[in-house]
């Protein structure tokens, strides 16, 4: 018998794998929804519905089917549109869905829960979505998400299963918080009459409501706030639960463990394409990565945790492709 237990059957680890990736998601989503609502409510133009869509990637599609975003298409799109595969239903469908292939290992609460959020969700209409009901709507995801991370931590057994619901996690945090600061940090630029105003000030205050960072960055910068340092604590605070840095780090540890602790070989790879995002955090200021191009670095994350996913797949659940037979 192998004293480390038995090994995760590979459906079962992609399974855990995406299921904690489609719950970041819709946590993500009902943040940046909420966020953007303030913003909107509180003074800003339209452009913040557009920056949604973008963070996305979703303007190919979206433009399919609404004329134009804003209070009433975003959150419709977002929240309840189906065909939309990054929406908060769409979403919920796929997460519940691998919840199903892990019955044998998830716990009843886990199960129970998910049902009841999927099924609320699921009966929501057009009129829920209404800017007169989206902060309230925004509220219960957020909070209904934070009961599932709370049953997962609780309940969920830690062996290897664990591991790869731990790393799907990060690696959709990573991606979510980099896709954040680079479309805000670009759209929130205030011109130079408006720094220090009112609304420069409470855009600064929402984007870090966003990632739920307003009060640890309070805590390391009681008094400034200015786009540097709000987009460098996202980057690059290793205290702070969504920044890149630290999501890196829980995601090396995770693949380390799946290593050394299950002698899972075939994840050498993944740990070779974590490296160099590990080292390109790790050895430069974030005023240095400002100087040399922002967006382009951003840019550079986001392939990077696209390359360590497929590393991930081709590793534990991706069957290799069968060769075509010559004639």
């Amino acid at each position: 018998m192998n004293p480390r237990g038995p090994l995760l059957l590979s459906r079962y680890a992609e399974a855990l794998f995406w299921f904690a990736r489609y719950m970041e998601r819709v946590e993500n989503l009902a943040r940046v929804l909420d966020v953007t609502d303030t913003f909107v409510r509180h003074g800003a133009d339209q452009s913040g519905w557009e920056s949604v869509v973008r963070i996305n990637a979703d303007e190919k599609n979206f433009y399919k089917r609404y004329a134009a975003p804003n209070a009433q298409t975003v959150p419709q799109y977002y929240l309840l549109d189906r065909e939309n595969p990054n929406s908060i239903a769409s979403c919920l469908f796929s997460a519940r869905e691998n919840a199903r292939t892990l019955r044998p290992l998830i716990s009843t609460e886990m199960w129970s829960q998910l049902n009841m959020f999927h099924n609320k969700v699921r009966a929501l209409s057009v009129a829920d979505t209404q800017p007169s009901h989206l902060s309230g709507l925004c509220a219960f995801l957020k909070e209904s998400c934070l009961t599932h991370a709370g049953i997962t931590a609780a309940t969920l057994f830690r062996d290897q299963g664990y591991s790869f619901y731990a790393i799907g996690k990060y690696i959709e945090r990573g991606d979510q918080t980099s896709r954040l600061v680079d479309i805000k940090y670009h759209t929130l630029l205030p011109k130079v009459s408006d720094v220090g105003g009112a609304v420069d000030i409470s855009q600064w205050h929402a984007l870090l409501r966003a990632a739920s960072g307003y009060h640890a960055f309070r805590r390391v910068y009681p008094s400034e706030m200015t786009p540097g340092l709000v987009a460098g604590f996202l980057l690059m605070n290793s205290a702070f639960p969504r920044s890149i840095v630290l999501c890196v780090r829980h995601i090396d540890n995770y693949l380390t463990r799946l290593n050394s602790g299950y002698g899972l070989r075939r994840v050498h790879p993944a740990l070779e394409q974590l490296e160099e995002l590990r080292a390109a955090l790790a050895d430069q200021t974030f005023d240095a990565i400002l100087e040399r191009g922002l967006h382009e670095f951003l840019d550079w994350v986001q392939l990077q945790f696209i390359l360590l996913h497929n590393a991930i797949a081709d590793a534990f659940w991706r069957r290799p492709p069968v060769p075509s037979q010559s004639a």
